[in-house]
C-alpha cells in the first residue's frame, strides 16, 4: 500500500480492490494528460456534461499516479473498470477542483 494521499498537495485517493493509489496533479502529469486528452479545460466540461469516456478517466489518473512501479497501463485500466464506475470516479471531483483552483494554501 502507498503512503496516504495529501490534500495539501492536491492528492487524492483512489482504491482499487486490494490496491491503494495516490493520484496528485502535478504540472507535469497534467500536461502529458494535456497532450494525450487535448485541453484540461475541455476535459473538465466533458466531465461536468457527464460525457467524459473511460479511456479518458483512466488515462488522466494514469499521469497523475505518484507511483506506477511494477504497474502496466493495461492493468492498471482493468483495474480501473473492475473496480465499477461508482469507485473509479470517487477521485475524479477533487482532481477536476485542483485543475481548475490550484492547490490550496496551508492555513
Amino acid at each position: 500500500m502507498s503512503e496516504p494521499a495529501n490534500p495539501w498537495r492536491g492528492e487524492a485517493q483512489l482504491e482499487l480492490g486490494e490496491h491503494s493509489y495516490v493520484l496528485r496533479p502535478s504540472f507535469a502529469a497534467l500536461v502529458a494528460a494535456e497532450e494525450e486528452l487535448g485541453p484540461l479545460f475541455a476535459l473538465v466540461e466533458r466531465a461536468a456534461a457527464g460525457t467524459l469516456r473511460l479511456s479518458e478517466l483512466a488515462a488522466l489518473y494514469w499521469h497523475c499516479l505518484t507511483c506506477r512501479e511494477g504497474l502496466e497501463r493495461k492493468g492498471f485500466s482493468e483495474a480501473l473498470l473492475s473496480a465499477g464506475l461508482a469507485q473509479a470516479t470517487k477521485p475524479l471531483r477533487g482532481l477536476l477542483g485542483q485543475i481548475l483552483q490550484g492547490r490550496a494554501e496551508a492555513a
